[in-house]
């Protein structure tokens, strides 16, 4: 298994500078393709506002890559949508996406309907809370997309630094509370373990969890969708499962800054990939479980508990409003 994963690294893992945005926007106009961008977001008015008017700026007005640029907005209480509309994204409300099928939170949820508001042949989705965000993070995950025709599905991988106060610090810096490649502790403490395990094919992948990933419509919409955290590991497992180690890949796109969770919401982050994991190795009727964590009250710990995400929505594929808008 160790040599596949080094044959596979050899193959499938590049760098963002391997093809130059010119190479990208030719292939892209050769074959046709359409790429759309997909944000999934909640309270990110901080810096959804950047992050669009990046893409817009570098790959819709100065190099045209990206076709359509769409910010899902999943129940925000601040200026989300306000601020991603006026630096240039369409928004759509996650509510507002087959309205039939009542909206849970998570999510996977907001990556699985984004497919029936968006039209492109490759979609690309990338998180709303990045900080000092570059265009490199669209045009790694979409590149090999576009010029190797055996590859379906492209994950980002990048440094994570965690930092531990407002966030603007550089990766090294001592005495800036920034920790140089320490920040996916739920991937490195969870997922990593559970895929070389059980799937080590996946192995070789340096961020699993990323949220930063594109793939080929006609992939995404036969593959189910986790509602909640374990999304990323979901859709990665299922992937290969349905295309083969072959036509994965993952592009170096440098450095991912972050707002950090804390300490409980990782437990909780680490207990639904954890559930998914489970339901893809047993895929049993298994009872949907609890996580209890503690919080010191003022009568001392005080139980808090939370049902651990479960939920997946089905192949878009096998959804009736979704092929009626694609054959249309």
């Amino acid at each position: 298994m160790l040599e596949e994963v080094e044959r596979w690294l050899s193959r499938r893992s590049w760098a963002v500078a391997d093809r130059p945005l010119d190479r990208l926007a030719a292939a892209k106009l050769a074959a046709g393709t359409t790429v759309s961008v997909v944000l999934p977001a909640l309270d990110e008015e901080r810096t959804v506002g950047e992050i669009v008017a990046e893409i817009r700026r570098e790959l819709v007005e100065r190099t045209p890559l990206v076709d359509e640029l769409v910010v899902v907005d999943s129940g925000s209480r601040d200026r989300t949508a306000e601020v991603a509309r006026a630096a240039g994204a369409r928004v759509v409300r996650r509510d507002d996406v087959l309205p039939r099928l009542p909206a849970v939170p998570g999510k996977g949820e907001v990556l699985w309907r984004s497919l029936l508001v968006t039209s492109g042949d490759v979609v690309a989705f990338v998180d709303a809370d990045l900080k000092e965000f570059s265009a490199d993070f669209v045009t790694g995950i979409v590149g090999p997309l576009l010029t190797e025709p055996d590859v379906q599905f492209v994950k980002a991988m990048y440094d994570r630094p965690l930092t531990v106060s407002d966030g603007s610090e550089t990766p090294g810096d001592e005495a800036s509370g920034a920790t140089a490649g320490q920040g996916g502790r739920v991937t490195e403490l969870m997922a990593r373990p559970l895929l070389n395990m059980h799937w080590p094919q996946l192995a070789g992948f340096v961020q699993p969890l990323g949220g930063e990933y594109a793939a080929r419509r006609s992939l995404l919409e036969r593959l189910p969708f986790p509602v909640g955290y374990g999304v990323e590991l979901g859709l990665l497992v299922d992937a290969l499962h349905t295309v083969g180690l072959d036509a994965l890949a993952q592009v170096d796109v440098g450095v991912r800054r972050h707002r950090h969770q804390d300490g409980q919401a990782l437990g909780r982050m680490a207990a639904a990939i954890y559930r998914t994991a489970q339901l893809r190795l047993a895929r049993g009727h298994l009872v949907r479980p609890e996580l209890t964590q503690f919080v010191r009250g003022a009568s001392g710990f005080e139980p808090r508990t939370y049902a651990v995400d479960t939920e997946e929505r089905p192949p878009m594929a096998g959804i009736e409003e979704y092929v009626t808008r694609h054959a249309a």
